[in-house]
């Protein structure tokens, strides 16, 4: 097959992905039909109560990452890219990664990791379990990955725009396609929360 065959077939295909990748964005904002939330109390660094209007700032709009905390390396390996993107998350709009974690460790691992965005612990809320992002069965609480977006509105009132899970090669961690085009692909790399 020539060259510009497949260039000819990637450029059909990336143009496929690009009208999948819109309808998906369309409907993912559709899914929750701006379901109205709580304006939860979750704790800061300090160990005081901050509520989620109060995590708007300045802004309309709140991206909240849910994280699983600092036992999760994938997670880590998220936030790690997220913090390269915090001064642009920043300019558009407020942004805040809430982990099941004590302010205590929060504070400890951001740290040691070199974190510059704002960080909230929903340890005694229901926010995480609320919104989708934990369960509790057989005796225990299950958390999975992900971000929620939100909407202040001009009566103070919040609503949720659109949320979506994170996983391995999924579209927020830039690692994995990267990786994709190494000779041997990803060929079972998993991250780790130090490298040599």
């Amino acid at each position: 097959m020539s060259t510009e065959s497949i260039q000819q077939q990637i450029d059909k295909l990336e143009k496929q992905k690009d009208d999948i990748l819109a309808q998906l964005v369309s409907l993912k904002r559709q899914r929750t039909n701006n379901e109205q939330i709580k304006n939860y109390e979750l704790l800061d660094f300090a160990g005081n109560s901050v509520s989620l209007l109060d995590m708007f700032g300045d802004k309309n709009d709140l991206i909240v990452i849910h994280n699983m905390g600092k036992g999760c390396n994938y997670c880590t390996l998220w936030a790690d890219g997220f913090n390269g993107f915090a001064k642009p998350f920043a300019d558009r709009a407020a942004f805040v990664l809430v982990s099941p974690d004590s302010p205590e460790v929060q504070q400890e691992f951001a740290e040691s990791r070199g974190w510059t965005f704002q960080m909230a612990s929903s340890q005694g809320s229901t926010f995480t379990s609320e919104l989708g992002f934990s369960e509790f069965k057989d005796g225990k609480q299950y958390y999975a990955p992900g971000y929620s977006t939100f909407r202040k509105n001009p009566d103070g009132s919040i609503t949720r725009a659109a949320y979506d899970y994170f996983g391995p090669g999924d579209l927020y961690c830039a690692v994995w396609h990267i990786f994709e085009l190494l000779p041997e692909g990803v060929e079972n790399w998993h991250p780790k929360k130090v490298y040599a």
